[in-house]
């Protein structure tokens, strides 16, 4: 092999290898990219919207007490305002130094001074211990007015936030188009030189990428339409809950003028029990704007098991449904009990419904090997309601877990979104085999501990 071959042979390894090093460090940068744009926009970097949620919940739960406290002159719902209202005022001054953008500080200076606003119209209703009812129902708009700057500050705080995020992720997208650049035009350079290098660096390296883009986007686009629900069901609530209670608080006092037993008592009843109806609907709103985080307890499936058969056993029998244990695992997971309990006890509910009359559900525990949040497979164990019932259908199968989405008449579409967000907060996931006219399996899957 004379000089000159050698020299171009060298030359072109070297020119291989400079290649190879650019595109590992170009893979290695666009993976550190996505992965820094995904954990900022998946894993707690979402403070605004916390604040406004907290925000609006906290007033929407003192505007309660107040109204309580004026139709009912409670001493305990006085207490609970105050308290609540100088934890809120406490609360809102410690949030200033956790804001980074001016404009989201200029909105929380706003929303301070707002909050202190609030507060004198409260004080002063508050002092009025001797008004009649109409001055009372007079102090509850005051206060209403006084409270409906408070929402709409909430609101433009968390789209400031959305917005600083969007800059965040437009300044990642260019970062990661020259990085992809980068990656393609050495990529190019190897076309005509390496072909089978060129497969390999695709299948290796520029796949996974593609796939993590893919992911970070259907994050970001679930994460903002979570956040934004959060903040509408809050003010959903708000606008519902306050004339609810207005109203019940006039129907419980035209009710008490009413003799029992008058068609005109048996309409209050019934529009009594639609109330209600919609208080429970607001709830549902509520539990999903803000699910509470979970206590966790180190524990095994056979008690909670064993609870949810004992409560919901005796009702299904009624419609001839069979509610029993097939099998346990004695492997040992971390739950919170009142929230596992809760997703269970919709699901049973759900097979039910599905089943209708004469059939059966069963509850078992196995343990097993799966793979959770992106990490390989661990050991695992699934907790299912295996039921006979009708099946859900492959077009309803896609939406199963959207928010709002339901096939029952009187439904919130909130319940199986609910337990989503509730097995997901506990570290595991709720996944779902289904054959139409043959049944549905739920199970959800917990890390065991050991």
């Amino acid at each position: 092999m004379n000089r000159a071959l050698k020299f171009r042979l060298t030359a072109f390894a070297m020119v291989i290898i400079t290649l190879a090093t650019a595109i590992g460090f170009a893979a290695y940068s666009s993976w550190r990219e996505v992965g820094r744009l995904q954990t900022r926009l998946s894993t707690g970097h979402l403070r605004s919207f916390e604040i406004a949620d907290h925000l609006q919940a906290s007033v929407l739960g003192l505007q309660t007490s107040l109204v309580h406290y004026e139709l009912r002159h409670d001493t305990q719902d006085l207490n609970a305002f105050q308290r609540d209202s100088t934890d809120l005022d406490k609360w809102i001054n410690e949030q200033k130094p956790v804001l980074n953008s001016a404009r989201e500080l200029a909105l929380l200076n706003e929303v301070d001074a707002a909050y202190d606003h609030y507060r004198t119209v409260c004080s002063n209703a508050l002092n009025d211990v001797n008004g009649t009812e109409d001055t009372r129902l007079a102090h509850i708009a005051d206060s209403q007015k006084a409270v409906a700057p408070l929402f709409e500050l909430g609101y433009q705080l968390a789209d400031a936030h959305r917005r600083t995020l969007e800059d965040a992720f437009l300044e990642s997208q260019k970062s990661l188009s020259l990085l992809r650049w980068v990656i393609f035009g050495s990529l190019a350079l190897l076309i005509g030189s390496l072909v089978w290098l060129l497969a390999t660096v695709y299948r290796e390296m520029i796949a996974p990428l593609q796939l993590q883009l893919v992911q970070s986007h259907a994050i970001i686009e679930r994460q903002e339409k979570l956040a934004s629900l959060g903040v509408l069901a809050a003010g959903v609530a708000h606008e519902i809950r306050n004339p609810l209670t207005a109203i019940k608080a006039r129907l419980f006092s035209h009710q008490r003028r009413l003799d029992k037993g008058t068609n005109e008592f048996e309409d209050v009843v019934v529009i009594g029990a639609e109330i209600n109806r919609l208080e429970r609907i607001v709830k549902d709103f509520l539990e999903f704007a803000r699910p509470s985080e979970p206590q966790l307890a180190r524990m095994t499936a056979e008690p909670i098991l064993s609870d949810i058969r004992n409560l919901l056993a005796p009702q299904l029998e009624k419609r001839d449904i069979s509610l029993r244990i097939d099998e346990l695992s004695d492997s040992f997971f971390n739950a919170d009990p009142q929230q596992l309990k809760q997703v269970l006890i919709n699901l049973v509910q759900n097979a039910a419904e599905s089943i209708g009359q004469s059939g059966h559900v069963i509850l078992r525990a196995r343990s097993a090997t799966a793979r959770l949040n992106g990490h390989g497979p661990q050991s695992v164990v699934i907790l299912e309601t295996q039921d006979n019932g009708k099946g859900i259908p492959p077009d309803v199968q896609k939406r199963l877990f959207d928010p709002f989405y339901s096939t029952k008449e009187t439904g919130t579409g909130l319940g199986l979104s609910i337990a989503a967000r509730i097995v997901e907060k506990h570290g595991g996931a709720l996944e779902f085999q289904t054959q139409v006219n043959r049944g549905t399996t739920f199970g959800i899957i917990l890390p065991t501990v050991e």
